[in-house]
């Protein structure tokens, strides 16, 4: 089934036993999945299975407990690895035998997906539908959609200002919204350019990883300040980036296993998750405390009003901080 099909039905409120969401658009697998779950579990608590913590055996257990306060089990499953047939119809079938029990697959990576529809068929009431990569068009309604939800006042080129300037990624641009929602104001190109952080012509990640190796990014700074970006929203920037490399090293120590999704709330390319990982572990804690507590005192010099040449005080004490 397709997105737009899917939609019509969700609206007039159809229910299926199992639903199978997976495709090109990660965070669109990802919404709609959490959408989905939510509205079945109707307050009630959610069930969820991620990633290695999901087996068929623990599936059916969960789906056959009877709970106290809910006669319904809603169990929402991510998984990025393809489940055998044989499995995957045990879960469905359960679902199908017992219409207060639902599942809700999400499917995140580059796995033969498409395979496993065949167990989501209307003989067991239950859809698969999958995602393709969005035209601009039906992304700037997405946004739209969203913003209508937050009641935020902002115009249509606005939302196309926004949603160009974090290079077309869907999840950056509904971030930069929820934030956006708490001002009081109506939303213009001015404003998104003083709130939030996009992505131009340098390559952010590249520069935030080149800045905690300690490599050269004299070039990056300026380009970056010369495309409008002030020092402040960059230390809020690197700051932040900092923060999520010490969360996945104390969840690495904690569990022993990358789950991004847990970690940051949203899926990434497998590839960018792994570089993450890779440059976080070559940090110890006092390393990331002395790293948070040197950009907290950077924010406060630089807000205080006695540096008189901003940017050269900046980059100079940037250079200190790699060393």
């Amino acid at each position: 089934m397709y997105k737009n099909e899917f939609d019509k039905e969700f609206n007039k409120g159809t229910e299926y036993s199992a639903y199978f969401f997976y495709g090109a658009e990660s965070f669109l697998v990802e919404s709609y999945g959490e959408k989905v779950a939510k509205k079945l579990a109707n307050g009630e608590d959610i069930n969820k299975l991620y990633f290695e913590e999901f087996s068929t055996d623990q599936a059916i257990d969960i789906l056959s407990q009877s709970s106290l306060f809910s006669s319904a089990n809603i169990l929402l499953v991510k998984i990025n690895k393809k489940v055998p047939k044989k499995e995957l119809d045990k879960v469905v079938e359960s679902c199908f035998k017992n219409q207060d029990n639902k599942v809700v697959f999400c499917c995140f990576g580059d796995a033969d997906f498409k395979s496993m529809e065949s167990s989501f068929t209307k003989k067991t009431n239950s859809v698969a539908v999958r995602f393709y990569p969005l035209e601009d068009y039906e992304a700037k309604q997405i946004l739209g959609e969203k913003a209508n939800e937050l009641k935020i006042d902002i115009a249509s080129h606005d939302l196309e200002f926004l949603y160009n300037m974090h290079q077309k990624d869907l999840a950056l641009s509904f971030s930069d919204l929820s934030k956006l929602a708490i001002l009081d104001e109506q939303i213009t190109s001015k404003t998104i350019s003083l709130q939030c952080f996009g992505l131009g012509s340098v390559n952010i990640d590249d520069f935030l990883e080149k800045l905690i190796l300690g490599k050269n990014v004299n070039k990056d700074i300026y380009d970056l300040l010369e495309e409008g970006i002030d020092e402040i929203a960059l230390v809020y920037r690197i700051t932040s980036f900092v923060s999520q490399l010490f969360m996945i090293n104390s969840y690495l120590k904690l569990y022993g296993n990358l789950n991004i999704l847990e970690i940051w709330g949203y899926p990434l390319p497998q590839k960018i998750a792994q570089r993450q990982a890779s440059l976080a572990t070559k940090f110890h804690k006092n390393d990331f405390t002395n790293m948070l507590t040197f950009l907290q005192d950077l924010e406060l010099e630089l807000k205080s009003g006695k540096v008189i040449d901003i940017n050269t005080y900046f980059q100079s004490r940037l250079r200190l901080f790699q060393k």
